[in-house]
This record gives structure tokens, C-alpha cells and sequence, in this order.
């Protein structure tokens, strides 16, 4: 995952004491593992969750979505927040929020409840994430410290998310999934009380908020989600999803004609004007809108077909994590020698190849035979694909417009998780309606069509990588 907005050009304000600078950075990133853990610690929980609170399998998406749909919807706008009143008192209130929440998730007795959370964790982590890295740049002086702190932070993104599945695999199965929340509290409480303490506080600075972006940016997209759900369970002649999509398009023109028109925009249109970065936007919007759902069916697949515990199917997917690293720790030393659009161009392949083996799966598939050999394909394609994406975006921008733009790039990643999810669900739905044969069977037929929708998405952003972004190397616009 990229990192956050707004925070490329903070200077520190004051040298701290080496040995001070360990517990600063742990902290920081305690904080922001915290928000890479949650995006991913309760997937394998969601078998669980649904019979413990009466979920659909379509509207068992909400679990996940409720929460990326605030986080990627309010992120832009938890920048702009901090920037105001200061990062430091940001980031707390951030945490004691996502804490907060958790213990409300944790406790959920009803559908609903834990919905609501999951959307208050959502709002939190657009808090926490923007803070996190400017605390960094101000609290480490510029040279090797700042290098290795910046080197263990970029690296949290990913681990978190694989924690999150082992760490929601462990808890599931011996305690609760309610603990996959629960655990949240105390760490979040420690690190608030931590910061004031250790972290040195950021200048404010001058700003309006762009509350009528957020607003009919995030309700624009939580209709548009809401209409596909509804569609996945009640067919495309459902009134209220009619009514979904025709308020979806309303207010994301209104959100465009709103950021057309702000001062201080939190989406501001200029940044696609260039042909590459309007390209790479579209892909970092494209690639996790096919992943982020198949994680979703694999995870459901893993439990309810190959009948794996909830710990073990949290280290099923270890095999794909090892692969990703692997794989981002070599592409800094092959951009430089084929350039952004050859390598990006390669891991979107091996995307699309994942997505079509996941299109081919059947009921009677092991995990080695229809499992295995996709996950890896997948941590290869990521890896090989969001960094040259990344750089693409970043390559041409101005220095005044660098946080704006990297926030937009993690923005567009989580909206394009949510919606993403919404449409492969909506095609699962609509597939199994009338479905016939055993539990297993049917899951397994909605999640190979809804794999089939997910190749495409794949095939979108291969072609959008082909055909738009030019990779040329250009100055700074």
C-alpha cells in the first residue's frame, strides 16, 4: 500500500535523544499496524460472525466493506484534519476512536451493531493513517534514521494485513471472534496515553475543511455499494436498488461539480490531467477491486468447502504474503533497468492468469490443485504491480502536490477494494439465486463466477496499462 497524504514536506521540529527515537517509532507504527491489522483480521472470521449474528453470504460483505468504505471515504479529509489542528492530537483521537469501536464491534449483539462499529473504525483509521508518517518526518532528523524509520514503516501496510489473518485465525479459534475486535482496546488506549509523552507535536497550518467533498464523496459511494448488495440479493428489478444507483450518480456529480469548484479540494481534479497518472489512478483503483473480493470468496471457500479452521485457514494464505515480499524487495532493482510500464505490465498478467485459474475452480478442488497455485500467482502480480504504479503516479508531480496526490493513490486503493467487493458479491448473488445442489457446490459456482467478474476487472487494468500509460519518463509537470 502506498503511504498517506499530506506528508512529504514536514520538517523536523526538534532533534530528540537516540534512545528516545526507538519508542517514537514504535509507537507510531503501533498505531498504524493497527490499521493494516483490521482491514484484514476478521476475514477469516466471517464464518463465524454470520451465524453468530445472522448475516446473508452477500450482506456478509458489509463486515468488510462498512469499514474500507469509511476509511477510503474520509482519508482524504482525516489529512486535511491534521494538517489544521495538528498531527499528533489527530492521530490520538484517531485511536481512541478505532479503540472505542472495537470494544462496540466486539460487543455487537446484532447485525447492525457491528456494522456501525466497523464504519466508526473505518472513521478512525482515516485518522490515524495520514498522521502517522508526517509524525515520522518530524520526530527523526533527516539521514539514516529517518531512511530506517521510513524503511520499517512502508513495510507495515503488508504486514498487517498478513498478521490480520493469522492473527483473526488464532483468536477465532481459541476465544471468539469477538476478540479479533476486543484486542484493539487495550493497545489503543496504551498508545494514546503514549503519544503525548514520546511524539512531538506538528505545526498547525491554515486550511478550510472540505466537508461537502467528504460527504457527497463518501454517500455517493456508500449508495452505489448499497445498490449492488442490494442487487446481489434482490435482483436488478429491486425498486430500492433503482433508487441506490440513481442517488449513487447524483451525488458523485455532485462531488465532482463540489471539487470543480472548492478552494481547498481534498480530491483535487488537476492530478488527472497527465495521461500516466490519470492511467496509474485508474489502476490502483482496478487492481484491489478484483483482489480484495476474491479474498473474500477464498475465505469463505477455505472454511465452508475444504472445512479448514479459521487458524488454519488464516496460514493458507501465508504462502501468498511470502511471495509478495519476496517479490517487492526485488522490483526496486528491476525498475531501474526495464523501467515502471514493462514490470507493471507483467505482474497485471500474472493477475489476470490468477483470476482465470479462480474462474476454473470446482467443489472438489484442494487447496494445492485450486488454491495454491493462485495465491502465489497473486503475490507476485501485486508485488510487481503497485510499486510501478506508485512511481508512475508520483514520477511527474509537483513538490507542493505530492501529499494530494499519494492520498488520492491510497483513497482510490480502498474505494476500489469496497466497490470492487460489491460487484464480485453482486454476481455471486445473482448466480446462486436458483442454484441447485449441495452448500459446497453452490458457494463454489458463485465464487468461480464471481472469480470470472474479477478477471475482467484484472483484464481492465492490464489493458489500461498497456494502452495509457505511455511510460515516458518526464520532468516534473
Amino acid at each position: 500500500m502506498s503511504s498517506p497524504s499530506g506528508t512529504t514536506t514536514e520538517t523536523p521540529l526538534a532533534p530528540q535523544h537516540p534512545a528516545r527515537l526507538g519508542t517514537v517509532l514504535f509507537v507510531i507504527v503501533t498505531a498504524y499496524l493497527m490499521v493494516g491489522v483490521d482491514s484484514t483480521v476478521v476475514n477469516v472470521a466471517l464464518p463465524d460472525i454470520q451465524q453468530d449474528l445472522g448475516f446473508s453470504r452477500t450482506g456478509l460483505s458489509w463486515v468488510l466493506n462498512a469499514y474500507t468504505l469509511a476509511f477510503g471515504g474520509l482519508l482524504l479529509l482525516g489529512g486535511r484534519i491534521g494538517d489544521i489542528v495538528g498531527r499528533r492530537r489527530t492521530l490520538a483521537t484517531g485511536v481512541l476512536l478505532f479503540a472505542a469501536s472495537s470494544l462496540l464491534g466486539g460487543l455487537a449483539a446484532a447485525g447492525a451493531w457491528l456494522l456501525a462499529a466497523r464504519a466508526l473504525q473505518g472513521a478512525g483509521a482515516a485518522l490515524i493513517a495520514p498522521s502517522t508518517l508526517a509524525l515520522i518526518t518530524t520526530n527523526f532528523p533527516e539521514g539514516p534514521r529517518r531512511h530506517h524509520a521510513l524503511g520499517i514503516y512502508t513495510s507495515m501496510a503488508g504486514i498487517g494485513a498478513s498478521i490480520g489473518l493469522v492473527l483473526g485465525g488464532m483468536l477465532t479459534s481459541w476465544a471468539s471472534w469477538r476478540w479479533a475486535l476486543l484486542i484493539n482496546v487495550p493497545i489503543g488506549v496504551t498508545v494514546a496515553l503514549a503519544l503525548p509523552r514520546f511524539v512531538t507535536e506538528t505545526p498547525r497550518h491554515a486550511g478550510r475543511f472540505d466537508a461537502a467533498g467528504a460527504l457527497t464523496g463518501t454517500a455517493g459511494m456508500t449508495s452505489l455499494v448499497y445498490a449492488f448488495i442490494r442487487v446481489s440479493e434482490r435482483g436488478w428489478g429491486d425498486t430500492q436498488a433503482m433508487v441506490g444507483f440513481s442517488t449513487a450518480v447524483a451525488l458523485l456529480v455532485g462531488f465532482a461539480l463540489v471539487e470543480s469548484r472548492a478552494e481547498q479540494p481534498i480530491m483535487p481534479l488537476r492530478l488527472f490531467a497527465d495521461r500516466d497518472r490519470a492511467g496509474g489512478y485508474a489502476g490502483v483503483l482496478l487492481l484491489p477491486a478484483g483482489m480484495f473480493g476474491a479474498f473474500y470468496f477464498l475465505t469463505l471457500i477455505s472454511q465452508q468447502v475444504l472445512e479448514y479452521s479459521p487458524l488454519r485457514a488464516g496460514f493458507a494464505f501465508l504462502p501468498m504474503t511470502v511471495v509478495l515480499f519476496t517479490t517487492v524487495r526485488l522490483v526496486p532493482r528491476l525498475l531501474p533497468r526495464f523501467g515502471a510500464k514493462p514490470v507493471m505490465v507483467t505482474g497485471m498478467t500474472l493477475l489476470v492468469a490468477a483470476s482465470v485459474w479462480l474462474w476454473r475452480l470446482r467443489a472438489d478442488d484442494g487447496y494445492l490443485t485450486g488454491l495454491l497455485g493462485p495465491l502465489l500467482l497473486v503475490g507476485a502480480g501485486v508485488g510487481l504491480s503497485l510499486m510501478p504504479l506508485n512511481a508512475t503516479i508520483l514520477a511527474k508531480i509537483r513538490p507542493q502536490e505530492a501529499g494530494a496526490a499519494s492520498g488520492l493513490l491510497q483513497t482510490l486503493q480502498w474505494l476500489g477494494g469496497t466497490l470492487g467487493l460489491s460487484v464480485l458479491v453482486t454476481v455471486f448473488g445473482t448466480a446462486t439465486r436458483h442454484a441447485s445442489g449441495t452448500p459446497a457446490e453452490i458457494l463454489t459456482h458463485g465464487a468461480a463466477r464471481a472469480f470470472g467478474a474479477g478477471a475482467l476487472i484484472a483484464l481492465t487494468a492490464l489493458l489500461v496499462s498497456v494502452f495509457v500509460i505511455t511510460g515516458r519518463r518526464g520532468r516534473t509537470t
